[in-house]
Formats: structure tokens, sequence, C-alpha cells
């Protein structure tokens, strides 16, 4: 998988180019496509950053994550 620095990651939040990414333990995922990710924003949370230690708090767990497609790794 290719390797992306938080600043990449920070681009794709939505805002700054059309794509959004979250990451999460390492993973970058794409949730471009997803209804919950419209406009790079989820509830509180917001897309282009690792959200790892925010899935304490969130109502489902990393199975989540399976839904969407890995495209990388946070360097």
């Amino acid at each position: 998988m290719k390797v992306y620095t938080k600043q990449q990651l920070a681009l794709r939040n939505g805002q700054d180019k059309p794509e959004i990414w979250i990451a999460y333990q390492g993973v970058i995922y794409d949730v471009t496509h997803s209804k919950m990710w419209r406009n790079g924003k989820h509830y509180e949370h917001w897309a282009g950053q690792d959200l790892t230690e925010e899935l304490v708090d969130a109502p489902h767990n990393n199975q989540v994550f399976k839904k969407f497609t890995a495209i990388g790794q946070l360097g």
C-alpha cells in the first residue's frame, strides 16, 4: 500500500480536494462515497485526519471500517 503523510491526508478533507479520507490505526480509508461523510464531516468528526483516538467515543466499533476501501498507510 502507498504511504501518505499527515499533510497529504489533511488535504483529503472534503474541502481542499474532492476525496474524503480518514485514517484509523495507521490505515487510510476512502470515505468519499459515504452518505455519512458529506462535505468531510461526520457528526463532530472531520475528515483528513487520524480518528484512532476518537473511535473510543463512537457508537460503533472498528468493524465499520470494513465498509470502506483501504487506500494507503499513514506514514
